[in-house]
């Protein structure tokens, strides 16, 4: 069973709500279901969050859409995968966060790919970035989900779900990589800054687009690149952007 579960909440620190924004006139977490729902290797998708009641208006809307919801630990985030995993059954799991609205489920699909094609613990695009900031997948196996919600230390270990997998633990670790290096471009839903940057950009896709494609149109407009001001002004001349 090949599980995708979608972390989401409404209390996020820098941007509360982010979730729920509309982007381009639709929700953040409904954009990134639509998307990550058009990948051909998944079997279930869950969206995990937290039994505060502040997180009812996450549950209600994955109601109207029809998809699963599971309700968990705030804090204790690896605990609440674990518990999500177990109770669906999944044997493949597949970490995504709902800041990636712009999540490609092509990408998706060769990361799980690359998970299936090797003996691997562990998969992802993210320990070395080449993709833009806003496409991460992790892939693990639930023997490793298990492990880690065992042994790994309160704290960030269990917030951020993954870094006991990624320490120095023994597992087997894979990794999908992209000709050219991207890692400097920004597509996550932190800021109210990055709310601006991607609704720009969305307004200017196709629904369907692919992310070479949303590429394309930001190095047309590079402060849709997402890019620090200060390697903004270095690569390129400062055009007026979203405010």
């Amino acid at each position: 069973m090949r599980l995708a579960i979608i972390q989401a909440r409404m209390t996020s620190s820098r941007l509360p709500g982010k979730v729920l924004m509309p982007l381009h006139g639709v929700r953040s977490l409904e954009r990134m279901l639509a998307r990550v729902s058009q990948a051909r290797r998944l079997d279930k998708i869950v969206v995990a969050t937290t039994v505060n009641s502040t997180d009812d208006p996450v549950v209600k809307l994955c109601e109207d859409l029809g998809v699963t919801v599971f309700r968990g630990d705030e804090q204790d985030v690896l605990g609440r995968f674990l518990e999500a995993a177990t109770a669906f059954k999944g044997t493949t799991i597949i970490r995504l966060t709902a800041d990636c609205p712009m999540l490609d489920p092509e990408v998706l699909d060769q990361v799980i790919a690359g998970f299936e094609d090797g003996d691997w613990d562990y998969y992802s695009n993210t320990r070395t970035r080449t993709f833009p900031d806003g496409l991460d997948c992790e892939v693990f196996t639930f023997d490793a989900l298990e492990k880690a919600a065992k042994n790994a230390a309160p704290g960030p270990e269990r917030e951020h779900v993954t870094p006991y997998i990624c320490g120095e633990n023994g597992f087997k670790m894979g990794q999908l990589t992209f000709p050219a290096d991207f890692s400097h471009v920004r597509w996550t839903l932190d800021t109210a800054h990055d709310f601006d940057i991607i609704s720009e950009l969305l307004s200017r896709l196709p629904d369907d687009y692919h992310w070479q494609e949303a590429l394309a149109e930001a190095t047309r407009k590079p402060c849709l690149l997402g890019l620090p001001e200060d390697l903004l002004q270095a690569r390129v001349e400062k055009q007026p952007c979203p405010s």
